[in-house]
């Protein structure tokens, strides 16, 4: 169900005294934003979170951005016009900058504490575009359904964003809902919505939200100018090399030769997680592999520090092995002494 704000009072939409007021206060945080498009698929707007009294809003990277004048409409009606500070590619977040004073905003922390599968939220965004001026954004209710490793495309492109986000059981997938705001019933700030994407490889449409650490962390990197790029520039579009994660496999002497391990490189991540000879590794994440060109594509989907979790087959019994989080390439090759 989703009801302006405004219709909280109004009977048709029954939630407890403290949720309407958490609804009210993100309202008053949530941003409309318009800019290019206006052509088929192609919205000309989408919504933004104030998260700086000076007027720094968060919002979804998308081709509404890509104009040469960005109107953003705040809840009391009053319209400013932005410029984009900068991106982040890997969570394909934008912060854009408006020249306000004493505005009411979130506070944005890296260490902020994910919420649990259950956890019941209400989305705020302009979604379908119906509120304009003083008119307050949309409100949907709903509860997070899981946390998971976000695997998704829209159209024939997938997602950038690989790690965790929240999956809603609501439906936040709407053209202008991208960039909302995902709090709980208390209030408290839980994270970003998402553009419209499609899980793979079921196809279903997706209502996630970026979790609120991982909004943070792209906005600080943006604020400090470190360098963003997309995974498939991060990995060049090559496979990732086992060896870096200490796995000596089988010569690949087919297309189709399986991962089994032959020997384990000492001090390595995968010593520690006490991987052996012989071990058939079967999956990484959620993901299957039946080849070892199958395991370096699906190594190199991963961003550099994002989690490697191996499902193995030893004595006929599957395993999982956590790797810990995916190490960045040497400059040069480096060696290791092999297990016995």
């Amino acid at each position: 169900m989703s009801l302006p704000v405004s219709n909280l009072f109004g009977g048709r939409l029954s939630l407890a005294g403290p949720a309407t007021e958490a609804g009210i206060t993100a309202a008053r945080r949530v941003v409309k934003i318009y800019g290019a498009g206006g052509i088929r698929g192609l919205e000309a707007y989408q919504t933004g979170i104030l998260v700086s009294p000076t007027g720094h809003i968060v919002t979804a990277l998308s081709t509404v951005l890509d104009a040469e004048a960005i109107d953003c409409v705040l809840d009391d009606g009053r319209r400013y016009q932005a410029r984009l500070l900068g991106a982040d590619l890997r969570r394909e977040l934008a912060v854009l900058a408006i020249d306000g004073e004493n505005l009411p905003c979130y506070q944005l922390t890296t260490t902020a504490p994910r919420a649990v599968a259950g956890t019941r939220v209400l989305a705020l965004s302009n979604l379908f575009g119906v509120a304009v001026g003083d008119e307050r954004v949309s409100l949907q209710h709903g509860v997070i359904a899981a946390c998971v490793p976000l695997r998704a495309r829209r159209g024939a492109h997938e997602a950038a964003y690989r790690g965790d986000a929240y999956i809603l059981d609501c439906t936040t997938n709407n053209p202008g809902s991208p960039g909302g705001c995902l709090v709980d019933w208390q209030g408290q700030f839980l994270g970003m919505l998402g553009k419209e994407l499609r899980a793979e490889p079921s196809g279903i449409w997706l209502s996630y939200a970026l979790p609120a650490d991982e909004v943070a962390q792209g906005y600080e990197q943006i604020l400090a100018g470190e360098p963003s790029r997309a995974p498939d520039q991060q990995n060049d579009g090559r496979g990732y090399d086992p060896r870096l994660l200490g796995l000596e496999l089988v010569p690949d002497l087919l297309d189709q030769t399986p991962p089994f391990v032959e020997a384990v490189l000492s001090d390595s991540a995968a010593a520690a997680a006490s991987l052996q000879a012989d071990d058939l590794i079967v999956a990484l994440g959620s993901r299957t592999v039946s080849s070892q060109r199958g395991l370096r594509q699906e190594l190199a989907r991963l961003l550099l520090g994002d989690s490697v979790q191996l499902s193995l087959i030893r004595n006929g019994e599957i395993i999982i092995r956590d790797l810990g989080p995916l190490p960045t390439p040497p400059a040069t090759g480096s060696g290791g002494e092999v297990l016995p």
